[in-house]
């Protein structure tokens, strides 16, 4: 059996939800994240800047990875509030560049968590443009985290290449493109001083094993999701207890 496959059978035994089948014909957009319950003490504010990826296109609010995230992370003792999540289906850097500079926002985060670029792949934006709003992405999101870059994960670009949806088009082509963004993400981040979390290779699984789809065979189910907080827990428990 294939690595990865071993993997998300690994993982889907251990965190297989009641809830994993969600109802996906709603519009995510507006559906509000869940409270996250509060606590005596005080709790590190969270900010997910990202797309469809970071909002759960596809997913039932309580399954968005920056939602399991913050919940996993308080399973394990790290008081994490509800995320404040600005994220929108379709956007590319530039949508996300002026969404956050129009925001206000109230005190600094202790965690900011930044997904972003497949939209700039899917409409042939220039790597070029990609790596200087990706770099101003970075500079505002580090500086939304107490001015520290240690406070800020990144995690990379999935391969849609590798999903139902993308049948009929160059897979080769779209797996390409999206190394190349993953590429400048992983540069940029190291200039910057920023964790990278590369999920890529996870995704890729979806393959061999179609429960990690969301009924539209381009984005991700709440197990995928699970998966990316999982793989994403480790590095922002450390940055968090540091």
């Amino acid at each position: 059996m294939h690595f990865l496959s071993r993997l998300v059978l690994f993982f889907a035994g251990i965190l297989f939800l009641a809830g994993c089948s969600s109802s996906d014909k709603e519009e995510v957009e507006n559906t509000p994240t869940p409270k996250i319950p509060s606590s005596p003490s005080a709790s590190t504010a969270y900010l997910a800047l990202g797309d469809s990826y970071t909002i759960g296109q596809g997913v039932a609010a309580t399954e968005r990875w920056p939602v399991y995230l913050a919940n996993m992370l308080g399973a394990e003792g790290v008081k994490v509030g509800e995320p404040r999540i600005i994220a929108q289906t379709g956007w590319t850097t530039a949508n996300l560049l002026q969404r956050v500079k129009s925001e206000k926002f109230d005190g600094d985060f202790g965690l900011v968590s930044l997904m972003i670029g497949v939209n700039n792949q899917y409409q042939n934006r220039s790597l070029e443009e990609f790596r200087m709003q990706f770099k101003e992405l970075l500079a505002l999101s580090t500086k939304l985290a107490q001015n520290d870059p240690k406070n800020v994960l990144v995690l990379t670009i999935p391969d849609w290449g590798a999903t139902p949806y993308a049948s009929g088009w160059d897979r080769a082509y779209i797996t390409a493109q999206i190394k190349k963004f993953n590429d400048v993400i992983k540069a940029e981040t190291v200039v910057a001083g920023i964790t990278v979390i590369d999920i890529y290779d996870m995704t890729l699984a979806v393959k061999e094993s179609p429960q990690l789809l969301a009924p539209d065979g381009l984005h991700y189910s709440g197990l995928m999701h699970q998966l990316w907080a999982r793989q994403a827990l480790p590095e922002a428990k450390k940055k968090l207890l540091d």
